[in-house]
């Protein structure tokens, strides 16, 4: 197997950036892992989520920002290129709080993120009063909610299955069920890519988009991949009738209208198991916010690891010491999805429009501990 550029990684970050390389007209090769692996794209919350992102980091705020404008456009364009509606919805979205300490310490450190970025940070604060009028449902233990305008929510698994389609389509090739065990220089310039199942691969360029596996091949090619993973579980009930009517980082009604409840934060390491005791939270914390719920089935429940960085922040970064090798993570793919596809490619090829992201490098941790 043989491409211009070859990607270990077939989640949406992986697919995004493929779909975008193909775009460009390069030759592409995916490389993915097996149903058993940890798989964060089949087990996150569907947001296109901008409010809070980027407090302390006004440099994120902006790229989560240019995303969610950019999703819109990014998701018709899949829609007419694979048929596929991404159920994509961008009403805003709230932000639920039972605790007036808690919704002020927010609300403070949202109006210094907007200072920081000179005023433009679109939220507003909204009262209990006001949330019920909208959504008469919410519960009497709910004292506000921030409102960020940017926020909605779309259908994750058909954004992944739209990509591999639009891959596939444009003559890129998507190997499945494969699993790269090493990834050395050629001599004559580019890479080799050795495959649990004996066969090899070779490109030009790689690009290491494989979530936790990351720390496993980084050091190959000169990258520390500093990723560890977080549990996050997720409830969801039979469909009920509409009644929520914007989506929170919590709570949200999806396009065939079962709820999803979630989601823990869970320092477990490797272990994507189901709990009681943070099922049973989730659900209490959806019964404060609507009382409802507490009729609701459960149909379904899981566990998903996160791919968090040591600041919680995407890496994007240009192998020093292998040029034309590059390390891709973030926790946030589905919200990050449009500008992976649009601009990061544009990044890896050098191409003229490429974003600067020197401060999405790894050489922040370096100075992030001399400080």
């Amino acid at each position: 197997m043989r491409a211009d550029i070859a990607i270990v990684g077939g989640g949406v970050v992986g697919l995004s950036l493929a779909y975008g390389l193909r775009r460009l007209g390069r030759a592409v090769l995916v490389l993915d892992g097996g149903d058993g692996d940890f798989r964060a794209s089949r087990g996150n919350f569907g947001l296109i989520w901008v409010q809070g992102k980027g407090v302390g980091a006004p440099h994120y705020a902006r790229w989560t920002r240019r995303a969610a404008a950019m999703a819109p456009d990014f998701a018709a364009e899949l829609a007419e290129a694979t048929g596929i509606d991404l159920a994509l919805r961008q009403p805003g979205g709230f932000d639920y709080f039972t605790d007036e300490a808690a919704l002020a310490a927010q609300v403070t450190a949202m109006e210094g993120l907007r200072a920081e970025l000179g005023g433009d940070y679109p939220f507003e604060v909204v009262g209990p009063n006001a949330l019920r009028r909208e959504m008469p449902e919410i519960g009497p233990k709910v004292v506000g909610a921030i409102l960020g305008h940017e926020d909605g929510h779309m259908n994750p698994l058909r954004l992944l299955r739209a990509l591999a389609q639009g891959v596939r389509h444009g003559g890129g090739r998507v190997e499945t069920g494969v699993r790269v065990t090493s990834i050395a220089p050629l001599a004559g310039g580019g890479f080799a890519l050795a495959l649990a199942d004996g066969r090899e691969a070779a490109a030009e360029k790689v690009v290491l988009a494989a979530g936790l596996g990351a720390a496993e091949l980084g050091p190959q090619l000169g990258f520390k991949a500093q990723v560890r993973p977080q549990r996050g579980q997720v409830l969801i009930t039979e469909r009920l009738a509409p009644f929520i009517t914007r989506p929170s980082a919590t709570i949200r009604q999806v396009d065939e209208g079962g709820v999803q409840i979630g989601a823990s934060h869970e320092e477990v390491g490797l272990d994507d198991r189901e709990t009681v005791a943070a099922t049973a939270a989730l659900a209490r914390h959806a019964v404060e916010v609507f009382p409802l719920l507490a009729r609701a089935r459960l149909v379904r429940s899981w566990g998903a690891l996160r791919i968090l960085t040591p600041d919680g922040l995407p890496i994007y970064h240009r192998s020093e010491t292998h040029p034309g090798a590059y390390l891709v993570t973030c926790h946030s793919g589905i919200t990050l999805a449009a500008v992976h596809a649009r601009l990061l490619p544009l990044w890896i090829e050098g191409a003229e429009g490429a974003p600067d992201l020197e401060e999405f490098s790894e050489r922040r941790f370096a100075i992030q501990t001399a400080a």
